[in-house]
């Protein structure tokens, strides 16, 4: 069988995708254990045991993998950080991102994104506390030219490889600036729950008794739609996006419940795609709202109805950021192995540096 292949799984993934899967949960913990301690004085003189009252919103500025993380973290403290976190993917700031009530985070996995580079100098410009978190590149020079405290971390690889960072810096830089609880034992538990899932998703694992090969064979030759409620409706995305860089095929994501006001309506046309073409896929979580759950459950039902090809993933652990991490993880195994089955290669992605070469040429 395919999938169960592995000296094809080398030959297609000579930059070792696979082993950065494998060690996302390691990545996590060592991220939320370099967060801590790290510089948190802003050029005014503000420090974290003043922070709480001071900042009245987050805004993190980033673009695809370096941003995804962001949106995790948003979803698992919404219920226990007091101000809003909205996630910004575009150049320059929203208008209201202003003066010191504001603390911009900029997250860019090489510190050479433009978007973010260009959100950057909108912070300082504006008088926002600014921390920037990357691997090094314009941005942390820039950062450093402008006495911003600077989040480095070394990642060889993709910054879709790289969310384990991304999501344990800014959470730590949140847990650090007082502005949510002390969360290292959800990480830690996180953490072992990807470790007892993994046992079953790692290559080694037959087709038979691995969940992940199963489900990238149901996607095959179909366009896929994910479906996400809560904290896992960032999930929802993260999915997507990995099944368009690592598998290279054609995805989208939705959330419950707008979906169920506007998307579910759209299930008739045209009948000769929908039915044969489209898998409809729908991520649970024990700590989703009742009410939510429910309506995965009709919306999953109606999509059945309709002759659709469906499947679940319920999530595993004991808290929110488990649910979060473990749904991650599996969808991260889901579209490798969806590329191996497509006969690709996970890591480049042509046709973007095919568009930053072409914006570059156009400047």
């Amino acid at each position: 069988m395919i999938l169960d292949d592995l000296p094809r799984f080398k030959s297609l993934d000579p930059q070792d995708m696979l082993g950065q899967i494998d060690g996302l949960p390691d990545q996590l913990q060592s991220a939320w254990d370099l967060s801590q301690g790290q510089p948190l004085e802003f050029v005014d003189g503000l420090r974290p045991s003043a922070s709480k009252s001071d900042i009245r919103q987050v805004v993190v500025s980033g673009m695809g993998g370096s941003a995804i993380g962001a949106d995790l973290v948003a979803a698992a403290v919404m219920d226990s950080c007091p101000v809003p976190i909205i996630v910004h993917r575009d150049y320059g700031l929203p208008s209201f991102a202003k003066g010191p009530e504001t603390l911009v985070i900029c997250s860019s996995h090489s510190g050479n994104t433009e978007e973010t580079l260009d959100s950057f100098e909108t912070a300082v410009r504006n008088g926002c506390h600014v921390l920037t978190v990357s691997t090094g590149g314009k941005l942390s020079e820039r950062a450093k030219a402008e006495g911003v405290p600077v989040w480095q971390f070394e990642h060889n690889g993709q910054p879709r490889a790289a969310v384990g960072f991304s999501f344990g810096l800014i959470l730590g830089a949140l847990r650090g600036l007082d502005l949510v609880p002390d969360v290292g034992e959800d990480i830690a538990g996180a953490v072992k729950a990807m470790k007892t899932q993994q046992t079953a998703l790692v290559a080694e694992s037959p087709i038979p008794k691995n969940p992940a090969k199963r489900l990238a064979g149901q996607l095959m030759g179909r366009w896929v739609t994910v479906f996400g409620a809560g904290v896992l409706a960032p999930v929802a995305r993260r999915w997507k996006g990995q099944l368009n860089e690592v598998a290279k095929a054609v995805a989208n994501f939705e959330f419950i419940p707008e979906a169920d006001h506007n998307t579910l309506a759209g299930v008739l046309h045209p009948v000769e795609v929908i039915p044969p073409h489209v898998m409809t896929l729908f991520l649970r979580a024990p700590s989703d709202h009742p009410r939510n759950r429910l309506r995965l459950d009709i919306t999953r039902k109606t999509y059945l109805l309709e002759g659709m090809n469906v499947d679940s993933y319920t999530a595993k652990g004991n808290s929110p950021i488990a649910h979060i991490w473990t749904a991650l993880h599996f969808g991260d195994y889901m579209a490798y192995y969806l590329a191996m089955a497509y006969g690709v290669d996970p890591t480049p992605v042509s046709a973007l540096e095919s568009l930053k070469a072409s914006l570059k040429e156009a400047k």
